[in-house]
């Protein structure tokens, strides 16, 4: 296992570095901990990013708090912050770039149409998936030019296009085995209202922090329209992820658990 991350420089890091909001308000205790649980799930390499949505913290705030917990404990892993927008991503770089390649190549990912038009979920057309790996491949030139530097100090950049849509972009930034897709140009809305949604969460025990803090890594869902038709792959997804758990020391006590849930409203 890593160095341990000791609680109290944790919890100064997000006090100091990630307040947000008119009142500069810090991150509360559990939250900073989920926080430092994440950023080590992603060194860890148990998921090639995940997005900071704690609070309307900046990049160069995260950054700042990222080069702190540096200075706590080796996070062990190149850590990039990415900023698409208004968002931001802490990604392994390292861990990324295979992601999308393999994704360019065998499209492991299954994208649905969830358009407000439509009666239900469907996966997307040939045409609509060329476009999303077309913006996808527009990304992993951005983060290959990163790797490139070759350097292990913590780095940040911006990457963004109007053309995207981020909702998908971040299913599949994030690992996720399936992403949503509508035509975000025209309406935000979906038609996922009152479809039964089968939603999967992942969890794990990050011992560099506390025996007893449960990391929530992954939680996404599918339609259970669709479900029978990508079982395969998600079961795939799901061994590949507990192969990676049982190559590293940093979390213990892997779970993915499921249950099928109908929403009146789903935003995206």
């Amino acid at each position: 296992m890593a160095p341990p991350l000791p609680r109290p420089g944790l919890l100064a890091a997000a006090q100091h570095h990630l307040r947000a909001g008119q009142k500069k308000r810090g991150l509360s205790r559990p939250s900073s901990l989920q926080l430092a649980g994440e950023v080590c799930a992603v060194a860890a390499g148990l998921k090639p990013a995940f997005l900071y949505d704690y609070n309307s913290a900046g990049g160069p705030q995260v950054l700042s708090y990222l080069q702190q917990l540096q200075t706590v404990s080796d996070l062990g892993s190149r850590l990039h912050v990415l900023s698409m927008a208004d968002h931001v991503l802490i990604v392994n770089v390292d861990v990324m770039v295979p992601w999308l390649e393999t994704l360019l190549l065998d499209s492991g990912v299954s994208f649905i149409d969830v358009s407000a038009a439509r009666a239900s979920p469907g996966f997307c057309d040939a045409p609509e998936v060329d476009s999303i790996k077309g913006h996808v491949s527009e990304i992993l030139g951005h983060l290959k030019a990163v790797a490139a530097a070759g350097s292990w100090a913590l780095s940040s950049s911006a990457v963004f296009s109007a053309e995207w849509n981020l909702c998908t972009l971040f299913g599949v930034m994030l690992g996720y085995p399936a992403a949503y897709s509508f035509p975000a140009q025209e309406s935000f809305g979906n038609c996922l209202a009152l479809a039964p949604l089968r939603v999967f969460t992942v969890r794990a025990t990050c011992g560099r922090i506390s025996d007893g803090l449960r990391v929530r890594l992954y939680s996404f869902s599918v339609p259970e329209n669709l479900y029978s038709l990508m079982k395969t792959s998600i079961d795939e997804w799901c061994a590949t992820l507990q192969d990676a758990s049982r190559s590293q020391n940093d979390f213990s006590d892997l779970c993915i658990s499921t249950e099928i849930i109908t929403l009146e409203a789903v935003a995206l």
